[in-house]
């Protein structure tokens, strides 16, 4: 799934970013808080995406 192939490479950006970042640089803090906002927003696209799933496969009801 593409969607969660993506969470997980940003998930390790920001490991590596807020590695950097314990050890002092300050710049990677800024870098660790644009990998986390792109976090937040690919876990919107999946709970999106899961409840436009769900919504296909719940039967109509008449």
């Amino acid at each position: 799934m593409n969607l969660i192939q993506s969470l997980e490479q940003e998930v390790e950006s920001l490991k590596r970013e807020y590695e950097k970042f314990e050890r002092g640089n300050k710049s990677a803090g800024t870098r660790a808080r644009k990998v986390l906002q792109n976090i937040k927003r690919l876990c919107q696209d999946v709970r999106v995406h899961i409840q436009e799933e769900k919504k296909e496969e719940a039967p109509e009801q008449t």
